[in-house]
């Protein structure tokens, strides 16, 4: 094989050569820095790329392997991590010129879970200021989309689903607080997985909102996505609000098609807003195709999620304006502009509007769990429509703008960080300019591995995944 053709490998494909040796770890980690090298600075997906460091991993993977120890599917595979996770000795920025020299002295839990795996860490990926979503100003060059350099590649870990888009990394690490791993996975043609809150430990990761915030991987595959996960999942002692159950092997469990599963299309798709109708045709079909492998399809409607995006916004920007108020009150020039009006509104918005979004948030969550008694899982599309493009200028543009900041795509996935909830986005199409489109499958607490493999059947007999964004050039 050319090793120029290894990044378009997937996980899954790229561990079996590795494994016997067909492939070494350090062939393939050269040809994702040599990729990296020559088209990154289009796309501005990473913010730190750990040349030597990848190289001694990879290294020390071949070497394990030689000696008889392989330690899984991610042994000696290339991936990347958003910059809100700590590592040793590397710096870790959450894209802010605030903490642009911060060099950690440990790496965050799910860092520490990637190296017990083996995998080979590339660097760390460009994302919106402090991880809350629609910055303007990023300091390592603005991140850019790999299907159309003049779109958003996705908010806030618009690096992660920009690398693995464009094959610079085998998977990432994303974090998603209102949407920030399924909208970028949404806009950029990947699989994108937020897990259920206490899944996966935050321990290391710089904090957005306590009670929303969730580590989950974006990949070009289902298949990858579960073996990203696998490695990430599980209790964490340390970390008070991780779950101690035990973690399935959900590459397993993606076997076994989705024969009389019960799915909820979910009728207020249209009401939550802005519903383009290439999104609407897609996801129609794409309901239809699991309806052909098996699933039973029923219409649920569940009203509350229209207030979903409002609430879940809320209480991100004033859990976040408390977490950065001191630093707002003397360094607030050095903030992104867009970053720094959130912060200071959620400071100053009255304490009965986060009472009202908490009660707000309490009706959803039993809402939809009402409903998943009546169905396996919900549909309902990720994003409106497509990426759109990367703005010209800091600040609200139009009302249309000032609308979407306050809810937009966040109607789309809200209603399922408010409630905790696992939901997994996957491509289901393509506009007539060739930008992805995705649907978004949720489910109930801890039950990743059934989400996972109703992406995975579908994936089986579609092929929106397997296209590849055009060549990224200057």
């Amino acid at each position: 094989m050319d090793l120029h053709d290894v990044p378009y490998l997937s996980i899954a494909q790229l561990s079996g050569l590795i494994k016997s040796k067909e492939i070494s770890s350090l062939e393939a980690t050269e040809a994702y820095l040599e990729r990296i090298s020559r088209v990154d600075g289009v796309l501005n997906s990473y913010i730190t790329v750990t040349y030597d460091e990848a190289r001694q991993s990879a290294k020390q993977a071949d070497k394990s392997i030689a000696e008889g120890h392989y330690h899984g599917p991610l042994h000696g595979i290339p991936i990347a991590v958003k910059h809100q996770f700590l590592t040793k000795g590397v710096r870790t920025t959450a894209g802010s010129n605030i903490s642009w020299e911060f060099i950690p002295e440990e790496d965050a839990v799910v860092v520490e879970k990637l190296k017990d795996a083996k995998a080979v860490l590339l660097g760390k990926l460009n994302l919106s200021e402090f991880a809350l979503g629609e910055s303007f100003s990023h300091p390592g060059g603005t991140p850019r989309n790999p299907w159309d350099l003049s779109r958003n590649p996705g908010i806030s870990s618009s690096g992660s689903a920009a690398a693995t888009s464009a094959f610079l990394c085998g998977s990432a690490l994303a974090e998603d607080t209102g949407g920030s791993t399924r909208i970028p996975a949404a806009w950029c043609g990947l699989a994108g997985l937020r897990p259920t809150w206490g899944r996966v430990s935050r321990r290391g990761v710089i904090p957005v909102c306590w009670s929303m915030d969730t580590v989950g991987p974006v990949a070009r595959t289902v298949e990858d996505c579960a073996i990203t996960f696998q490695a990430i999942a599980g209790h964490d002692p340390i970390d008070p609000y991780s779950w101690d159950i035990p973690v399935p092997d959900y590459r397993d469990g993606l076997s076994g098609g989705i024969s009389k599963l019960r799915i909820g299309v979910l009728r207020e798709k249209v009401a939550l807003g802005g519903l383009e109708p290439d999104t609407l045709e897609a996801m129609t079909v794409a309901i239809e195709q699991l309806r052909s492998s098996g699933a039973v399809v029923k219409e649920v409607s569940i009203p509350s999620v229209e207030g979903a995006g409002v609430a879940s916004k809320c209480i991100t920007d004033m859990d976040g304006g408390y977490l950065h108020h001191e630093r707002l009150k003397t360094r607030a020039e050095e903030y992104d502009h867009n970053s720094r009006v959130r912060l200071i509104t959620g400071i100053l918005t009255p304490a009965q509007s986060y009472i009202k979004a908490q009660k707000l948030r309490a009706i959803v969550r039993n809402d939809i769990l009402e409903a998943l008694n009546e169905v396996d899982v919900l549909i309902l599309p990720t994003s409106p429509g497509p990426a759109p493009k990367i703005p010209e200028k800091a600040g609200i543009i139009s009302q249309e703008d000032a609308q979407s900041r306050i809810s937009g795509v966040r109607n789309f996935t809200g209603a399922f960080n408010l409630a905790g909830l696992p939901a997994l986005s996957l491509p289901c199409g393509f506009t007539s300019e060739n930008l992805p489109l995705s649907i978004q499958i949720a489910g109930r607490p801890m039950e990743e591995e059934l989400l996972l493999r109703v992406g995975h059947t579908y994936q089986q007999a579609t092929d929106w995944h397997l296209r590849r964004p055009p060549e990224p050039v200057s």
